[in-house]
């Protein structure tokens, strides 16, 4: 056992005396009934390779949120559908004038998908909802369990939520074959208001999302709970290499200017730099295409893409910086020009509170449960989040890093043991964990 299970678990023992009373009392979550709940969300939308293609504003995505609905209704919760589509399940807390604590995810997903991504935070969710109910504790705050409309096709209900969804993006086309603004009027939005009923910074206690991990570090290291420091943030740039077409069978080699053999240096030069400086970043060449494109003509032109991700902005700008400084050198050595251009998908790192970090890993050690930091790769809703709350992210295993596919899955006890952590850490910010040094 490694030395930081062994504190975690050293550790538990004392923290649990930290937590309100109630939860010494509260049963913990139930993996084979939130497995029941997957079961029955998975048959929306279920494809022939055993996942789901509920991608948002589909008729599937429309019946899953119906069958959501009525779940949250059976708990209890007085359920509404904002402007931007979110489905918010409320339940009143005994303190009037306290702010909401949220917790929630999504359910719609990428075509061909799983049905673990974004599904396991809604389902347990549920889960603390009812097991809250079943101890009979309301708690000082009120609760609301959010699901949000589109995470998979660019945070559209988070971004709606937060008041930063901008009109352009009303028009754009979905996997569901209309705009967003058809889509999010299909399921009872209101696109031509659509930031109507966004919550400004100090409008909500804290917001909380469990989430598979979708890589494999926890799965590979049997760590029961990821404590999420940060999601990444993500430089995206079109790169164009600009060489000379010319005859493949009459043009010497050493007199070539083939753009094809600079993209190839550069994108050797991109992944050597990743490797080379230290941390925990990523860069990625994910599209390349050659003009003209045909076996017998030396590429005069190739157009590729350029991905950097890093927790913080300053490694994805020197990370840039270097690779256009090994650019600059190839451009050089072959006669080709090596241009960047920007794209507007990027966004900036988004870090978690460190103080919710702190109630989420002591919740994990009070209940016994291994937990490491680490940050997350993927985007998700809670990295708008960060804009207007304390906000903090709870990753459950996913089975050999897979994700995105019918191939994904996170056992039952894995689900239960995230839910656990869920509604401890709620508890815990319940009880004023927030403000105490």
């Amino acid at each position: 056992m490694t030395g930081w299970k062994v504190w975690a678990m050293a550790f538990g023992a004392a923290l649990a005396a930290m937590l309100p009373a109630v939860s010494a009392d509260m049963d913990r979550a139930q993996p084979q009934r939130m497995q029941a709940r997957i079961d029955a969300l998975s048959q929306f939308g279920r494809n022939a390779d055993g996942g789901v293609d509920r991608v948002a504003y589909s008729q599937a995505d429309i019946d899953s949120r119906a069958w959501l609905m009525d779940e949250m209704r059976a708990l209890g919760l007085d359920v509404r559908i904002d402007a931007g589509g979110n489905i918010i399940g409320a339940r009143a807390g005994r303190e009037p004038g306290l702010k909401p604590i949220v917790f929630g995810s999504h359910t719609d997903s990428v075509p061909g998908g799983g049905n673990y991504d974004g599904d396991v935070g809604v389902i347990a969710a549920l889960e603390v909802i009812e097991l809250l109910n079943d101890a009979g504790h309301k708690t000082r705050h009120p609760l609301e369990v959010i699901n949000f409309s589109n995470e998979e096709g660019g945070l559209v209900g988070s971004l709606a939520y937060t008041g930063r969804l901008k009109a352009e993006a009303m028009s754009v086309e979905t996997h569901a074959g209309m705009s967003i603004a058809e889509g999010i009027r299909a399921i009872g939005g209101n696109p031509d208001d659509v930031n109507a009923d966004s919550v400004s910074p100090g409008d909500i206690a804290a917001f909380l999302e469990l989430h598979i991990e979708q890589g494999a570090v926890l799965y590979r290291d049997g760590t029961h709970i990821g404590v999420v420091e940060g999601i990444v943030g993500i430089g995206w740039w079109d790169v164009t290499v600009e060489g000379f077409a010319n005859h493949a069978g009459t043009t010497p080699m050493a007199g070539r200017r083939d753009a094809m053999v600079a993209a190839s240096r550069l994108t050797l030069a991109i992944n050597r730099i990743a490797l080379e400086e230290p941390g925990r970043q990523v860069a990625t060449v994910g599209r390349i295409k050659a003009f003209p494109g045909a076996p017998n003509v030396i590429p005069g032109r190739v157009e590729m893409s350029l991905e950097i991700r890093d927790l913080e902005q300053n490694k994805i700008d020197r990370m840039f910086s270097l690779i256009r400084q090994a650019a600059a050198g190839i451009a050089s050595e072959t006669g080709t020009d090596i241009g960047f251009q920007p794209v507007d998908v990027a966004s900036h790192p988004a870090p978690t509170d460190p103080r919710m970090r702190r109630i989420i890993a002591e919740a994990a050690a009070s209940l016994g449960y291994s937990a490491r930091v680490m940050p997350s790769g993927a985007g998700h809703d809670a990295q708008d989040m960060v804009t207007i709350a304390p906000t903090g992210m709870i990753f459950v295993p996913s089975k050999d890093g897979i994700s995105h596919s019918p191939q994904e899955y996170t056992a039952p006890e894995d689900m239960a043991r995230g839910a656990d952590v869920l509604l401890r850490s709620i508890l815990e910010i319940d009880a004023g964990a927030l403000t105490r040094d």
